[in-house]
């Protein structure tokens, strides 16, 4: 059974594992990711790690550079097969969730799954609707989130991109 974990240092090689199954480059939605994060090392991945799971905690010591949020990884058997993250500060472009599931472990529900699981933190954070973009051309993602409910409010052209809108009115 897969479950949402905060990331962590001790799943290292399994983040990498993961990493390498998306391949050199590309962007991987739901981990926060950036070109100049080091995860390599073992140094570098705790900086990135504890980065990630300070955002989680707006009475801490929250990074001033970026929103707060719920990063979670999904999980199963050891093995980190993707990543989910509510933004709690929302952002026009991207919305309020991201999401990716490595390419070996898709077209099993993981991402429809993670996506309900994170609606119902959204709710019990006060949120009535959240939005949820894809890009256009995405159609596995598209029907994510129509499964959980997502209603299209047309497409936009970010300016690398044209991405679909989706709003979740999200149900007590």
């Amino acid at each position: 059974m897969p479950e949402l974990v905060l990331p962590t240092t001790r799943l290292h090689a399994a983040f990498l594992r993961c990493r390498d199954d998306w391949g050199p480059g590309v962007h991987e939605d739901g981990f926060g990711l950036g070109t100049d994060d080091d995860v390599d090392s073992p140094a570098g991945f705790a900086t990135w790690v504890h980065r990630r799971v300070r955002l989680t905690h707006p009475a801490g010591d929250p990074c001033p550079d970026e929103p707060h949020g719920s990063p979670r990884w999904i999980v199963e058997d050891g093995e980190v097969l993707g990543a989910i993250a509510l933004r709690h500060g929302f952002n026009d472009d991207t919305g309020h969730i991201g999401y990716g599931v490595r390419p070996s472990a898709r077209r099993r529900g993981l991402a429809t799954w993670a996506l309900g699981e994170m609606l119902g933190e959204a709710h019990a954070l006060g949120l009535d609707a959240v939005l949820v973009v894809c890009l256009a051309d995405n159609a596995g993602s598209a029907r994510t989130i129509e499964r959980n409910g997502g209603v299209l409010e047309g497409i936009r052209d970010t300016g690398n991109v044209p991405v679909r809108r989706y709003r979740i009115t999200l149900d007590g």
